[in-house]
């Protein structure tokens, strides 16, 4: 999945609006997201996070950000997609060749 970060903490994406994703953001908008390469060796992180679907505007906003971060992900945003904004309060950070292992936590520091 293409995602383009507005902050640390703030993640924004688009999903299939006939999807089992978009269908069970609107169930539940509690989500968990792992942004990984895909090798254990290298740094990822995982979080639980609130799925915000997002209006028109902020939707266009969503998809400017992905096109800019991530230019051929453009035919994809052609397709019928809904704009999700996932605010993340706090990241678990995994490093294994620097040590993070068990992994740290990062927490919003605008959060109490």
């Amino acid at each position: 999945m293409y995602f383009a970060e507005s902050g640390e903490f703030t993640l924004n994406l688009v999903v299939e609006d006939r999807g089992r994703t978009l269908a069970a953001i609107r169930e539940n908008p509690l989500v968990s997201v792992v942004v990984s390469t895909g090798s254990p060796m290298e740094p990822f992180l995982q979080a639980q996070a609130s799925a915000e679907i997002v209006g028109a505007d902020e939707g266009a906003r969503v998809r400017e950000l992905l096109v800019t971060k991530v230019p051929e992900a453009a035919p994809f945003l052609a397709a019928p997609v809904t704009a999700v904004r996932l605010a993340v309060p706090k990241w678990r950070a995994t490093d294994i060749a620097n040590g993070w292992l068990p992994g740290r936590e990062l927490a919003d520091p605008r959060l109490p």
